[in-house]
């Protein structure tokens, strides 16, 4: 009876043993696929462009939009009425100050003013020939102030009359480019009626408002940098030349003017302009293209390249404080260093240790002054 029961124990035993091998062995075997697996299904490089962080000098600005005025503007306009005898210039030329532009009909002024100056010669004769008669006393004192009365008032109206002549002569009352004018010679004209306009180009103004939180950060004297859009590439410079003592109560903005050169007449009057004020000191900031940062409620973070002995790169985001912002540019205060490596585009599809492959071809703009780009 006991040599049965060690059999059956011992069978029972190996039973268990094979088992507990077979389990063992299924369980490394399943161990040995997913590691192949896993192997098999790693995380592919990811392709990105990087930058290598660098400082730069950085000219504070503060941004405003303006709009552009002639220094001197206005519409030529009829002191008086007459019909038009001619017309002296073409719609968008340039003219000089003192420069006659339309003609009135003016014979019937002239032969007036003709008249008045006779009359003054006439009373002109008499008040010297009364002069000399009153010295060998042959008339009065008063017969002389008359006729003195009368030669002042006779060339008062020819002085007179001579104005109304010239008013009959439209002229530039300074240099400046002229508008597109209607009006055509035969035609005739009212008091008030417009011919032409008048704008002087070079140099112009660009009135912009401000807030007025920012009143003490712009004085004049300041250099100003102007763009427009109908001139994407160009850049014009100014300086800040007055501000407005008051400031508006509705929106709490104060006006300030600046004076822009303009040679090439590129800048008309009423244009739409971006204004940029430089204002306080020149700064030293470390820069990065704005594509770089990835803004989250919780803060902003970057992707910098980790390279380890091999030289295989991953990505490691951290995260940065950023400042004020220029064109393609945004200024870091905390977070990398000088020649830190730095992700520019891709990091959406990045997390902490994903591989990186690096690229050089479609690298983000990081212009200060970036200008629209047709493609």
């Amino acid at each position: 009876m006991n040599g049965v029961m060690k059999r059956r124990l011992i069978i029972v035993v190996l039973v268990v043993a094979v088992l507990l091998g077979l389990l063992v062995g299924w369980h490394l075997i399943g161990l040995h696929f997913m590691k192949q697996a896993l192997t098999h299904n790693a995380q592919p490089p990811q392709t990105v462009t990087t930058l290598l962080a660098g400082s730069s000098d950085w000219q504070p600005e503060i941004a405003a939009v303006g709009s552009v005025r002639a220094v001197h503007g206005v519409n030529i306009t009829t002191e008086i009425a007459g019909l038009v005898r001619s017309v002296n210039f073409r719609s968008g030329e340039d003219a000089k100050e003192g420069q006659t532009l339309v003609q009135l009909n003016a014979d019937t002024d002239v032969g007036t003013l003709h008249s008045l100056q006779a009359a003054a010669d006439l009373a002109a004769t008499v008040y010297a020939r009364d002069k000399v008669q009153f010295d060998a006393q042959a008339i009065s004192q008063a017969q002389l102030d008359a006729d003195a009365a009368d030669l002042r008032n006779k060339r008062a109206q020819a002085t007179a009359q001579a104005a109304t002549v010239a008013k009959k002569s439209l002229r530039a009352p300074f240099d400046g480019r002229l508008g597109i004018t209607t009006v055509n010679p035969g035609q005739y004209l009212n008091t008030g009626d417009k011919v032409v306009s008048l704008q002087s180009l070079d140099p112009v103004y660009v009135d912009f408002r401000l807030p007025q939180q920012q009143l003490p950060q712009v004085k004049a004297g300041l250099t100003v940098r102007l763009s427009a859009d109908a001139f994407p590439t160009q850049s014009f410079t100014g300086k800040v030349t007055a501000i407005d003592p008051s400031v508006d109560t509705a929106s709490r903005n104060f006006q300030a003017e600046a004076t822009v050169a303009n040679p090439g007449h590129e800048l008309m009057p009423g244009m739409f302009a971006r204004v940029a004020v430089a204002s306080g000191d020149v700064q030293r900031h470390l820069t990065l293209p704005q594509t770089a940062i990835t803004y989250n409620p919780y803060g902003s973070t970057v992707f910098l390249v980790v390279k380890d002995a091999a030289g295989k790169a991953t990505a490691q985001q951290t995260f940065v404080t950023t400042g004020s912002t220029r064109g393609d540019q945004v200024a870091i205060l905390t977070g990398i260093k000088e020649g830190d490596e730095v992700v520019t585009s891709g990091q959406l599809k990045l997390k902490n240790g994903t591989p990186l492959d690096i690229s050089t071809a479609a690298t983000p703009r990081n212009d200060v002054n970036p200008a629209p780009q047709e493609h």
